[in-house]
């Protein structure tokens, strides 16, 4: 009884990344677990994937979200709704001190240091980049999921490997 108390509460809310998918209205998590095997008392990571109602789409590839169990299943496969977007993909944050980093060092530690010596020309400009997915569907595709092409057909894929 208590043990399946613990697994309804723990699938109550997750933490997992987002993947690529090609469902309408929702998107693929993926959230990392640790399993104990019992005969080598070790943990094993095991990955669970979970489609969750996303009509927004708040989230993109690579995005760490927070999502929550719906209180009924809206079709076979989608249990979930994403919740919030913890930490978007690409633009890294301190989760202590709440400042963007870069690297290892914090963004305002660059501006600062480049106002004392002097900018560098091939320096890159963080409050001038054009905002994350601006090339989504130009340039860049991982937001599609791609397979490997095991037959050469007719027509080109873009998303094959």
């Amino acid at each position: 009884m208590a043990r399946n108390l613990a697994e309804n509460v723990r699938k109550l809310l997750l933490l997992g990344q987002c993947v690529p998918t090609v469902k309408q209205n929702a998107t693929k998590i993926r959230v990392k677990r640790l399993e104990l095997d019992e005969n080598l008392l070790m943990y094993f990571r095991k990955d669970e994937f979970y489609y969750c109602y996303d009509p927004e789409k708040k989230c993109q590839t690579g995005d760490i979200v927070l999502i929550e169990a719906l209180p009924r299943k809206l079709t076979k496969l989608i249990t979930h709704q994403v919740k919030e977007v913890v930490y978007p993909f690409g633009d890294v944050t301190d989760p202590v001190t709440g400042k963007k980093v870069a690297k290892e060092r914090y963004r305002d530690d660059i501006d600062i240091q480049s106002e004392l010596y002097g900018k560098l020309e091939s320096a890159f400009d963080y409050k001038k980049a054009p905002p994350r997915g601006w090339q989504d569907g130009k340039k860049d595709f991982t937001s599609k999921p791609t397979y490997t092409k095991f037959h050469v057909f007719d027509e080109n894929d873009p998303y094959a490997i």
